[in-house]
């Protein structure tokens, strides 16, 4: 039985995995989530990473899921306690010291976050319902989709300024999962960098950017198989 860490995105909060959590517990499995500190303006992705160490605990057989921004948070979080794997869900992968600046595809479709609203304390939030659905929850359910957005939180964006290219990468296992039709983060982009930086091939899932909220079962069957050895790459570096 493995324990799945679930990390959220920019935005959300643990309530974001609520849908799945009970999926993951069916087919034998516990879970831990956890609120990041998105609207700590002084909080950096190094306490991102103690926030989610603090909520596994003792918990073993460790399968780290990282939504989203939290791609950039599961290896500081794999530096700092064991964890088996790391599964990056339509997800961002950090830079690391050396990495080649080869050329990709564009990691965001055009406009995808045009429509977010800065605030003068340095965070940014989406300014209405019709605009988040859009971008994130464009396949939920009407009633799940307001549900998320009613939730929502403003994102400081400050914590880039303090994330230089990681030195070390964890030796860790890597697996890779994203959406035919994320508006987010650009399912081109999500194919080469699974290739290119974790040295994997990526599970590609229909629908949109938030697959936890849109078709919980057929994500929990995804993140079973690969815990169970599917999709999986070396362990070290990218």
């Amino acid at each position: 039985m493995a324990t799945f860490g679930l990390v959220h995105g920019a935005w959300h909060g643990a309530w974001c995995w609520e849908l799945l959590i009970p999926q993951l517990e069916r087919r034998g499995h516990s879970t831990a989530a956890m609120d990041l500190p998105c609207e700590d303006r002084n909080a950096t992705f190094s306490d991102y990473a103690d926030t989610v160490v603090a909520a596994l605990g003792t918990a073993t057989d460790v399968v780290l899921v990282g939504h989203s921004m939290a791609g950039i948070t599961m290896p500081l979080v794999a530096l700092k306690r064991s964890v088996r794997l790391m599964v990056f869900l339509c997800a961002l992968v950090p830079d690391r010291v050396g990495d080649a600046n080869a050329s990709g595809p564009a990691t965001h479709p055009e406009g995808a976050f045009e429509a977010l609203v800065q605030h003068e304390d340095g965070s940014h939030s989406w300014p209405t319902f019709e605009a988040a659905t859009r971008i994130l929850y464009q396949d939920c359910d009407t009633r799940v989709a307001a549900s998320a957005f009613a939730r929502l939180r403003r994102q400081q964006t400050a914590l880039w300024d303090s994330l230089p290219p990681l030195n070390l990468w964890p030796n860790v296992a890597k697996a890779s999962i994203h959406c035919l039709d994320d508006r987010a983060i650009n399912p081109s982009w999500s194919k080469w960098v699974a290739s290119k930086r974790l040295g994997v091939e990526s599970l590609e899932l229909p629908g949109g950017h938030s697959p936890m909220l849109s078709r919980p079962a057929a994500l929990a069957d995804a993140l079973v198989a690969v815990a169970n050895g599917r999709f999986i790459g070396e362990q070290g570096g990218m």
